[in-house]
């Protein structure tokens, strides 16, 4: 086990109902002023950014909307939400919505107390304001980006077609709530691709140079193994309370960073990220292009390029989500050598995680999504821009990988 530092300072107040109490959350926290940023206007719809108003006016806490963050939020966005929160003198930049929304309140947030460009913070050309206002905090409405309590946020520059993330402790939101009943009217295209971005979020910790560390592996496949049985009953009944409270649950774990514990390298967070980052040129690219869909179709091409540069993992995820051993294998077909055996069960192992996204309504191919061959130079030229030359951890790869990776894809 490497050593690690983790601290989860958001407060998560979890539960049926909870949304009536967000402005008591905030006026706890002596809150006042309050942007309240949302997305595309479902909330509008199910009356959910009404019941938010009204806790905020029974707690006395002035607020002001701000509406339009987009799937993949862009940076335009956020620039402009960032002057309304200065001539509005927001103290906290309240998020009504799932990633795209949250992430677009950090942007906000960070963007306020800085001089310059809040690009220049996801380019890493600048660090973060520390100890400035706003803050942030969520109503959360789709379980799957994990930022309702994660230090990461992601914009995206329409301009030059980058896609960055910033990860920052400043991130956090203060306060999380998290109510499963707002889950019951998401399609069911938005809960699968939510349900993909969790294990993601998982994996890419899960498949890190740092090798076996036992407790949080099991905390790891536990979380998998109870998304992979919640997935279907809440597809089957979209109104069951359990399955999408778990699922909400399991997405803000999947990426709090407990899912890393043990596992980081040179003081960085776990994993090589290689998955997110080539998906990422994707929605970058287009951004009505679902994350979740993106990684359904990259994060398993990936693991078919890369796994023998660390069988053991996907030997380890094999035997403990989906019940495959190499033994199996041997008895199975009594010629397979132990070398063809653990081959085998790893593709096994695979093919079973390819065929759970497809069950849910996910894409196999790139095809599906609107890519051809031809995006793929595309691609790679934003991708080496954001990532250099070679990335990724288990195995590195260079843009001819990645190439490769794309191509198996289509």
């Amino acid at each position: 086990m490497n050593d690690f530092s983790f601290s989860m300072p958001t407060q998560v107040v979890f539960g049926r109902g909870v949304t009536d109490r967000t402005g008591a959350e905030l006026a706890s926290r002596g809150l006042g002023r309050a942007l309240v940023v949302y997305g595309q206007g479902s909330v509008v719809r199910t009356g959910t950014l009404d019941r938010v108003l009204a806790s905020l006016d029974a707690a006395g806490i002035a607020h002001s909307e701000f509406g339009g963050a987009r799937p993949n939020p862009s940076l335009a966005h956020a620039r402009e939400g960032i002057e309304a929160a200065r001539a509005f003198e927001a103290d906290v930049i309240l998020a009504v919505g799932g990633g795209s929304v949250i992430d677009t309140a950090k942007g906000i947030a960070l963007g306020v107390p800085y001089d310059g460009d809040v690009w220049d913070l996801y380019t890493h050309a600048a660090e973060p304001v520390a100890g400035g206002k706003p803050t942030v905090a969520c109503v959360l409405t789709i379980p799957a980006a994990g930022s309702e309590a994660s230090a990461s946020s992601v914009l995206t520059n329409d301009e030059t077609l980058l896609k960055k993330g910033l990860s920052t402790e400043l991130n956090r939101p203060v306060v999380s709530i998290m109510d499963p009943e707002l889950t019951f009217t998401l399609p069911a295209y938005q809960t699968a691709a939510g349900i993909t971005d969790m294990c993601a979020h998982i994996f890419e910790r899960f498949f890190s140079t740092s090798g076996p560390v036992p407790v949080t592996d099991e905390l790891d496949c536990g979380l998998i193994r109870a998304i992979v049985d919640e997935a279907p009953r809440v597809l089957d009944d979209p109104t069951c309370y359990d399955a999408r409270a778990n699922l909400m649950w399991a997405g803000t774990l999947a990426h709090n960073d407990l899912a890393g514990c043990g596992r980081g390298v040179d003081g960085k967070r776990a994993g090589g990220w290689e998955s997110h980052g080539m998906e990422h040129e994707l929605s970058a690219h287009d951004p009505m292009i679902a994350h979740g869909a993106g990684l359904a179709v990259i994060m398993p091409a990936w693991m078919r390029y890369v796994w023998q540069s660390a069988p053991e993992r996907f030997l380890t995820l094999g035997a403990r989500i989906f019940d495959i051993e190499p033994v199996d294998v041997v008895e199975d077909c009594i010629d397979a050598t132990p070398e063809e055996a653990i081959e085998d069960a790893v593709l096994a192992t695979i093919d079973e995680l390819q065929a759970f996204f497809c069950s849910l309504g996910m894409p196999r191919t790139l095809g599906e999504l609107g890519v051809t061959a031809d995006d793929i130079d595309a691609l790679l030229e934003t991708l080496e821009i954001n990532k250099g030359a070679e990335f990724g951890q288990i195995q590195r790869l260079t843009m001819a990988d990645a190439r490769a990776i794309y191509e198996s894809c289509l």
